[in-house]
């Protein structure tokens, strides 16, 4: 059977390597020489490496994530230098029925999950139905039939990172002490910024100091 999961996508990204260094320069000056280019990879490594991390804050990482509720609540406990807007279930009557599935369950343990999920999903439109019926307006009945859908529903979530904040994300939840489901969001996110490519000594500099896991 085939494991519905989470899914992420980069939106789009703003900033590089040298939108960070400029910042950092702007202490003495943003002028960027020859010199001062072939630095960058030592200045961005400093700069992590002691903690002055306001530099990075001066880029954005852009995010639409479609994650069971247990993973939002944990993108939604991230909110400095974190912009987040998500799916209501209160202003739309969800028409397409998505959920997560764990991927280490047993095959048996996923098809009772999915049959649970489907059924809960019935029922809610069900409810919405029903409550129309007996002269409910229609968006009390959206917001209160939303109560028949469990944590494995996925909602999608826009999140926009700057790096500053995406770096503390990645470190708390890219780690093995969380969450199986939120490390894999946290780990396809990284990925997906590495291969845009825009900020290679950034995650250079913060993978040596710790911030960021390795490959």
């Amino acid at each position: 059977m085939k494991t519905l999961r989470n899914d992420v996508k980069l939106l789009g990204v703003y900033g590089d390597d040298t939108i960070h260094a400029c910042s950092a320069w702007t202490s003495t000056s943003r002028e960027l020489t020859p010199d001062k280019v072939a630095r960058i990879d030592k200045l961005l490594a400093m700069l992590a490496r002691e903690g002055h991390m306001t530099p990075f804050e001066k880029s954005s990482l852009h995010f639409l994530c479609s994650t069971e509720i247990a993973s939002h609540i944990h993108l939604l406990k991230h909110r400095v230098g974190v912009s987040i807007n998500a799916e209501s279930a209160r202003y739309k009557e969800f028409k397409v029925d998505k959920f997560y599935v764990p991927s280490d369950w047993s095959d048996d343990e996923k098809l009772r999950l999915q049959v649970h999920l489907q059924d809960s999903y019935k029922k809610y439109h069900e409810c919405i139905s029903r409550l129309e019926e007996d002269g409910v307006s229609r968006k009390r009945a959206k917001e209160s039939a939303r109560f028949y859908l469990p944590y494995g529903i996925r909602i999608d979530c826009d999140v926009m990172f700057n790096w500053r904040s995406f770096a503390h994300f990645q470190k708390l939840r890219n780690d093995k002490h969380a969450q199986l489901e939120i490390r894999e969001v946290a780990d396809e996110m990284l990925r997906l910024v590495e291969d845009e490519g825009s900020f290679p000594l950034t995650i250079e500099a913060l993978r040596k100091s710790g911030w960021l896991p390795g490959r």
